[in-house]
């Protein structure tokens, strides 16, 4: 999930594109991206390019309005019955909150496989973290940040260096990790600085994000690029696994591998990371 890019659902000519673009995931929106009078129809152009296939290896995913705004039960209802790989609700602020939508989406129908992802991107949302990440009774499978709406529910506006949300983010990767959960990074608005979305993708790869959303296909490249292992990674991560898997280091805890004490957590963590690599190029390959 290196790269998950929104796609208005207004937008018929974008969600053709979306079936050609090099992002890991689509995230097909009929919230923010789509005016009030033209929610109907996205939500059925939405549902007819799901049922229409064709967008590969990708995950394709809707987000849909609030099950509270006037549009979000029927959104659940017909996305259900279009059947994509996950639902992203907004602003879920509460555990209570992802178990409405869990039984919502039972209610309706939804096969076991339909995944939930669940937006963080107000101060209750942050604040409630532990609970919601928690909850879903192994629907949940993602967490999104929101930084947009986040920054304005603090009254402010987003630092350069994202300093001023950074306690928010590592705290939504902490909630995610302790509960096996996907965690994906917050959209970079500037479109065209380049270096500023290189920086956040790094920044969140640091962190630990499995991924970042984006907003505009030319970003795609950057992510792909920045959350994708590294040569000398896999490098180091294959001679960890050669290195252990050696007649003489059978039963040993600690080896030296080129040059470095190497434990059994190192053993796994290259072996994670020759996973991520497979999973990249079986998607390349879609």
């Amino acid at each position: 999930m290196r790269s998950c890019l929104y796609m208005p659902g207004s937008n018929t000519r974008a969600l053709e594109k979306a079936r050609t673009l090099a992002a890991d995931v689509v995230i097909l929106d009929l919230e923010d991206a789509v005016a009030p009078e033209a929610k109907a129809l996205a939500r059925e152009q939405v549902c007819d390019a799901v049922k229409a296939g064709g967008f590969g290896n990708r995950l394709v995913v809707v987000r849909i309005n609030a099950l509270d705004a006037p549009w979000g039960a029927d959104d659940l209802a017909a996305v259900v019955a279009a059947g994509p790989d996950a639902v992203l609700a907004p602003k879920v602020s509460s555990a209570d909150e992802v178990e409405v939508y869990c039984t919502a989406l039972e209610a309706a129908g939804a096969d076991a496989a339909l995944q939930f992802w669940a937006m963080i991107e107000t101060p209750r949302s942050v604040l409630n973290l532990a609970d919601i990440s928690a909850a879903g009774r192994g629907r949940l499978t993602t967490l999104v940040a929101g930084i947009n709406d986040l920054v304005k529910e603090l009254f402010t506006e987003l630092a350069a260096d994202r300093s001023n949300v950074m306690h928010s983010l590592s705290h939504l990767l902490l909630c995610a990790r302790a509960n096996g959960l996907t965690a994906l990074d917050g959209v970079c608005n500037q479109i065209e600085d380049t270096e500023r979305l290189r920086t956040e993708c790094e920044q969140g790869r640091l962190l630990g994000f499995d991924g970042k959303t984006l907003i505009h296909p030319s970003q795609i490249k950057t992510a792909n690029t920045q959350f994708s292992p590294y040569p000398e990674q896999l490098e180091q991560a294959r001679a960890i696994v050669d290195a252990f898997a050696h007649p003489e280091n059978a039963g040993a805890g600690v080896i030296k591998v080129n040059g470095k004490m190497t434990e059994l957590l190192h053993l796994e963590q290259a072996r994670r990371l020759l996973a991520v690599q497979a999973s990249i190029e079986r998607l390349s390959q879609g």
